[in-house]
């Protein structure tokens, strides 16, 4: 019989989904969050505020967590990913995953930005698990970041690991630091992209790219 605590970490952690139910546990290092709070309830007092009055002080705690969460990509391993879901296949057409959500941190200002993410991959032999596109994108956006930066990780880990005819990504993102400060445009946006192998070589490739995640 298993361990009544197995069970209850089971269902703490979601692991479990035998009744139909779906409980999300966080989890958070101590020290990191004992850290960041001071850090936080420090910067709340030389703004002005009482870090004391009932509206704030959670705050440091949630917003420790919070950047945790918001960074929890750094302790994961895109490679790792895409490797769990290789298969051989005899498949040699685009494959492509548009409108994947990304939410982000800009490393300058560590204010979010946000928008969608679309990456095409030609195989050569192999394919991947469709869901492991996605979560590759949120590994790299979960961790403080450059739009730019992040769309040559996303092309370089997937042309690294499935080694295919040609890998492209476009993402399109808005940035509250452009929004919300500085510039203060709330109507703009950003796009980049980065290709590799046939979308570079063969025009027609990446004409067919860019209609596709347009249509």
């Amino acid at each position: 019989m298993k361990d009544p605590q197995e069970t209850l970490r089971e269902f703490e952690t979601g692991s479990n989904g035998s009744d139909g139910h779906y409980t999300r546990a966080d989890l958070y290092d101590a020290g990191v969050t004992r850290s960041i709070a001071d850090s936080v309830r420090t910067t709340l007092g030389a703004l002005g505020e009482d870090p004391d009055r009932e509206g704030l002080v959670l705050t440091p705690e949630r917003v420790a967590k919070a950047y945790q969460f918001l960074t929890q990509g750094y302790a994961m391993d895109p490679e790792a990913i895409l490797k769990k879901a290789l298969f051989a296949e005899h498949y040699s057409e685009m494959i492509l995953v548009k409108d994947i959500e990304i939410y982000s941190l800009c490393e300058h200002h560590m204010l979010p930005f946000f928008g969608k993410a679309h990456v095409a991959y030609i195989p050569d032999g192999h394919i991947v698990g469709l869901s492991k596109i996605p979560r590759v994108v949120d590994v790299f956006a979960r961790r403080l970041q450059v739009q730019e930066r992040l769309t040559l990780q996303v092309r370089d880990a997937i042309q690294g690991v499935l080694k295919p005819r040609g890998v492209a990504v476009v993402i399109e993102a808005s940035h509250l630091c452009m929004m919300m400060r500085g510039a203060e445009k709330q109507n703009s946006t950003t796009t980049t992209s980065a290709m590799s192998g046939q979308f570079l070589e063969c025009p027609m490739t990446r004409e067919e790219f860019m209609r596709l995640i347009r249509g």
